[in-house]
């Protein structure tokens, strides 16, 4: 059996593009399991959600708006910290980028590393790499809520708890009922919890199902538009977090290796899903987490591209 290539090294195929009305003036991009955007369109001006990986692929994201808006991009919201979200952001022209205090801070703690590892892991997501101009720094952060007007309409920016990372908000639209929710959800394609707080996560998860959504559009996957694909994707979500830890905990705990703990994550989420996105190129990623959260490392490990062709070459070997 030939050894699989590096995390997402051998991913060459170009995904096609939605771009789907969540709301009134609210869209979401999408890209069958490649990273989405969101868009916000106020009275005087526009809100975006999440930048995509380098300038060149936000270009694509702002000929979408500019199909159904000509008024100014006044905010870029980073819902977490990942280089694949938030080395884009130049190109809207913004004026203010947003964040979360503790986005910040990792980005001031991991941001240099974080951008090499996932260029090392996922090649295509960078297309132009050489525009990026540096590392992306908000303008404006808060902790707990934010509260933004485009003219009349009121978006919170709501920190609702540890998941994907530690850093991560959501942006609700309380006049549609549409929720923003980066990475805390996604649809059909894998959770990448190697910054993940697993044991919070389900609860975020919860907190976001209070606010009844009409739509949310999640960090990969289609669109969910309607209460039904709402709770099919929550659900789905905490499914895949939950089976992927408990699997991972039960080997740690009884002293087993990091491959002992990769094998029965496959056992109990293959069959359920292993058809999803990038589901492979998470998966070593999802259970080296785990496993450190299971031994009670609080923080996730800073992941260097050194750090994870060991782990892929141990997992593999």
């Amino acid at each position: 059996m030939s050894t699989p290539s590096f995390a997402s090294t051998g991913d060459l195929t170009e995904k096609k593009v939605s771009f789907t009305e969540v709301g009134p003036n609210l869209y979401a991009y999408t890209a069958e399991g490649d990273p989405n955007t969101g868009v916000i369109i106020g009275d005087d001006s526009v809100m975006i959600i999440d930048a995509q990986a380098t300038p060149a692929m936000a270009q694509r994201v702002i000929e979408k708006i500019r199909s159904v808006t000509d008024k100014p991009i006044k905010y870029v919201v980073l819902s977490h910290y990942h280089a694949v979200r938030v080395l884009g952001a130049s190109a809207y022209g913004a004026s203010e980028i947003v964040a979360s205090e503790k986005c910040r801070g990792m980005i001031q703690e991991r941001g240099n590393e974080d951008w090499a590892s996932e260029l090392g892991r996922f090649p295509r997501l960078f297309q132009a790499a050489e525009s990026v101009p540096g590392l992306t720094w908000p303008t404006m952060t808060f902790n707990g809520k934010m509260t933004v007007y485009l003219g009349k309409r009121r978006v919170e920016l709501l920190q609702l708890g540890r998941a994907h990372t530690a850093g991560d908000i959501v942006a609700w639209v309380p006049d549609a009922g549409v929720m923003f929710t980066g990475d805390i959800v996604e649809y059909h394609s894998a959770c990448y919890c190697g910054d993940a707080h697993y044991n919070d996560w389900p609860a975020t998860l919860d907190a976001i199902a209070r606010y009844n959504p009409k739509s949310i559009a999640p960090g990969r996957g289609d669109a969910l538009v309607g209460a039904e694909m709402v709770q099919a994707g929550l659900d789905a979500t905490k499914d895949f977090v939950t089976s992927t830890y408990n699997a991972v905990a039960e080997v740690a705990a009884r002293g087993g290796s990091l491959k002992d703990a990769m094998t029965a994550c496959r056992a109990a989420c293959d069959h359920k899903f292993g058809n999803y996105a990038i589901y492979e190129h998470c998966l070593p990623f999802n259970v080296a987490r785990a496993y450190d959260e299971a031994l009670g490392i609080e923080n996730p490990r800073i992941w260097t591209a050194e750090r994870d062709r060991d782990m892929w070459a141990a997992l593999q070997g």
